[in-house]
């Protein structure tokens, strides 16, 4: 038996465990647009692992159809009533490593890209919510659990209590997770109320109305029986009004039914001594090849860097969210620090344009990267010193905790998830594991890597760092046990 199942108390095993319909946007390794697909994934299989009875149910996007159309088997077809139209239903069945996989299909909605935006993204998400609850009685599975993820299938859970209450599906518990309360769903009441008929008396402040229009993620804050963020400190961050996106109200009404469960990465697809994406596969016990990867990713981006010089990587996507402000306005102090700097990711153009012109204006100490590239993405990891994440706000964050996997140390602004993962190294105690600064200020993140650049002279300091670096338990287990506990507590509400 798994090992992190016997951890379980006996009454929460297979046989009371409830069951689980987990229901997202995305999932890698199907689709992906970004770090809410990893997270969908990696707890899926880490439910199967503890023996849970869980499922998938996605939008059958255009990436995925073009892929897994020919391993796929019909199920069922049905039609659902969107804005007074019938509309088309497939459910496509996918056997995902013993997780059964629903694809729900409509080539209308889903037969192109998956970020469509404005009002069309509305329709689709409304369209898989109907369809996501009509579809439960016709595809032999009830669960107890429907574990719903961000705005886009928030709406389930209020439609399940104010249209459903009578029927099978009404009964299945409800567990929203929010990954990021910067993304709501807002459209206006009338064209939501079109789609789904919902009545104009749940058009008030205490219910899904925000500003005059309906908002998708409000709608299932108020009727989801368990809210979940993705770190202990987000969830207590988003109670604020710096942090809350004008929702802080409304989630204060639910902050008994409000937990934070730390995120974990797939340790087995993010392994340095395995990974097949860089030159020298290393470990803890081989840090030695950590430098030749460096040596390989200056060679690789061409930089003009002694092999000696600390690089400062970023995998990122290119948004004021993530700090490239603070990066931007102090990058030539950071350059004459001493440091050389790799980055890779897109995003606003201005962004892009700013790191793009970077290896001219550094002499070639710095490149940018500016189309996502998960190889190169891997060997920046790897081959980089520091990794720096000054983000704004970051509800849990990935990319701190794979840098930390592969031994490069953290330098991150105390906020959401990089708190709860990053510990500021103290030279008196030998503690921590990498660097932070409290305040989102371009000077106290540069004060915090001149700090790092110091230490990493000295070598017997910056070992020790890194070896308690890459043995953190990052893993998805402790998380995956979290919500067990979660859903028991869900069942018997």
């Amino acid at each position: 038996m798994n090992r992190a199942l016997q951890e379980i108390p006996a009454e929460k095993k297979m046989k009371t465990q409830p069951s689980v319909l987990m229901i997202g946007a995305e999932c890698a390794p199907f689709a992906k647009t970004g770090g809410l697909a990893d997270v969908i994934g990696t707890l899926t299989r880490e439910l199967k692992t503890l023996e849970f009875d869980v499922r998938l149910m996605l939008p059958f996007h255009r990436i995925i159809k073009d892929r897994y159309r020919d391993r796929v088997r019909h199920l069922v077809s049905f039609s659902v009533d969107i804005g007074g139209r019938a509309q088309y239903v497939g459910v496509e069945q996918f056997d995902w490593e013993g997780i059964p996989v629903y694809f729900i299909d409509n080539e209308h909605y889903f037969g192109h890209a998956i970020d469509c935006g404005g009002d069309f993204e509305g329709v689709q998400y409304a369209y898989v919510s109907r369809a996501a609850i009509e579809a439960l009685p016709l595809i032999g599975f009830s669960p107890r659990i429907l574990h719903v993820n961000d705005w886009h299938t928030a709406m389930i859970p209020m439609l399940l209590k104010t249209q459903y209450d009578r029927l099978q599906q009404g009964r299945c518990r409800t567990v929203l997770s929010i990954h990021n309360l910067g993304y709501q769903g807002r459209f206006h009441f009338g064209f939501v109320s079109h789609l789904l008929g919902i009545e104009s008396r749940y058009y008030h402040p205490d219910n899904i109305e925000y500003h005059g229009d309906a908002n998708f993620l409000k709608g299932g804050i108020v009727y989801a029986d368990k809210l979940v963020t993705v770190s202990p400190t987000y969830a207590r961050e988003i109670l604020t009004a710096y942090y809350g996106e004008g929702l802080e109200g409304i989630l204060a009404t639910r902050a008994e039914d409000l937990t934070g469960i730390l995120n974990g990465i797939d340790t087995n697809a993010f392994n340095p001594a395995a990974d097949p994406f860089i030159p020298y596969p290393y470990d803890a016990s081989s840090l030695s090849a950590k430098q030749k990867n460096k040596e390989a990713l200056i060679a690789e981006l061409g930089l003009n860097l002694p092999f000696d010089a600390p690089i400062i990587g970023m995998v990122t996507r290119l948004t004021k969210q993530k700090g490239i402000d603070l990066v931007q306005r102090v990058f030539d102090e950071i350059i004459a620090a001493g440091a050389g700097f790799a980055l890779i990711g897109t995003g606003d153009h201005a962004y892009e344009h700013f790191f793009r012109g970077a290896a001219h204006r550094t002499g070639g100490r710095a490149v940018g990267v500016t189309q996502f590239n998960d190889p190169l993405a891997r060997r920046i990891y790897a081959g980089c010193d520091f990794f720096l994440m000054p983000s704004q706000f970051e509800p849990c964050g990935l990319s701190q905790m794979i840098a930390l996997r592969y031994g490069t140390l953290p330098i991150v602004r105390a906020t959401g998830g990089l708190r709860d993962t990053v510990f500021p190294y103290n030279e008196y105690t030998d503690e921590g594991n990498g660097f932070t600064f409290e305040n989102y200020n371009a000077h106290d993140m540069l004060h915090t890597i001149r700090y790092a650049l110091g230490v990493y002279e000295n070598k017997e300091r910056l070992d020790s760092l890194r070896l308690r670096a890459m043995g953190q338990d990052l893993s998805f287990q402790k998380s995956a046990l979290a919500y067990a506990k979660l859903y028991a507590d869900a069942a018997g509400k």
